[in-house]
């Protein structure tokens, strides 16, 4: 790449609005993502042959709905849909979020007329997330949840084809020496990607090389630097405003500091963040202030 933007990094970071889309939600990296699920579902439900890109706005019906979803939303041979959502921080009702999200792939399969019977194929939602659940705490080994409808007295799965799928990056702590396998080497990759500065030997096999490859700044063009720069600065500037509100000791300010965030991407004006929020102006000047300093 001419003209060569200066990073830090070597590899970008997959938390990254840009870096998780350059990784999983492009057609050159379609090969990453269906190796990631395969890993993921493996004994949930076989093997994954090939995926289809959808577009997020068939998720929704109305202009709120088409601005909630992100991230990547797929299907496979079989019919079955994969949202893949990536969560940089807590939200609140965040689980209710992903419960919202599963109910429209599932609406989408509705047929009309009367001969439809209701069957419907599976839906998937898998959350990645670079946070901790507060209930999850007391378990610190524990980063990766699976939930389905369950009979609460047998523990038996009532309903196997709606699947929720929850992975607490931060928990994942297992050195290069203990990766056992191919979903340990994924888990691995996606915590500590941008901290590495090389291709460790123990990731050197196909679909690793390609997404390493895929991930090295120097291999950008001047226009993804840019864009990739863009993102990572967001990323940061909302880490950054989180750290001090959390410094301050506030706990309910996270959750303004994180619409007030939202909606400035959104290109709302500091009145209408002001009336939307419930703060005042001065605030939201106050806020945008210590995330773009």
């Amino acid at each position: 790449m001419e003209d060569t933007m200066e990073f830090a990094e070597k590899y970008v970071n997959p938390f990254t609005d840009y870096g998780f889309k350059r990784l999983f939600g492009e057609e050159p990296s379609k090969e990453l993502l269906l190796d990631f699920l395969n890993e993921l579902l493996k004994q949930e439900q076989g093997r994954i042959v090939s995926l289809t890109y959808l577009k997020s706005d068939r998720l929704g019906g109305s202009e709120d709905d088409r601005r909630a979803i992100f991230d990547l939303y797929c299907e496979n041979e079989r019919g079955e849909k994969f949202i893949v959502e990536l969560q940089k921080t807590k939200q609140k009702f965040f689980k209710d979020r992903t419960v919202y999200y599963s109910t429209f792939p599932i609406r989408e399969q509705a047929q009309r007329g009367s001969d439809w019977n209701f069957e419907l194929n599976a839906v998937y939602t898998v959350a990645i997330l670079d946070f901790v659940f507060d209930e999850d705490k007391a378990e610190p080994d524990k980063f990766r949840y699976d939930v389905k409808l369950t009979d609460i007295e047998t523990c038996k799965v009532f309903y196997d084809k709606l699947t929720f799928i929850y992975l607490e990056m931060p928990k994942f702590s297992k050195p290069l020496t203990e990766l056992t396998t191919r979903f340990d080497k994924w888990m691995y990759v996606l915590r500590n990607l941008n901290k590495l500065n090389r291709v460790p030997d123990e990731l050197r096999e196909g679909v690793f090389l390609k997404l390493f490859e895929l991930a090295e700044i120097a291999r950008f063009s001047r226009q993804e630097a840019e864009a990739y720069e863009d993102s990572l600065k967001s990323y940061r500037d909302l880490k950054n405003s989180l750290d001090t509100t959390r410094e301050e000791g506030v706990e309910q300010g996270i959750e303004i500091v994180l619409q007030v965030f939202n909606l400035r991407k959104e290109g709302k004006t500091t009145d209408e963040i002001a009336s939307q929020v419930g703060i005042s102006a001065e605030r939201v000047t106050e806020i945008l202030r210590k995330i773009n300093p």
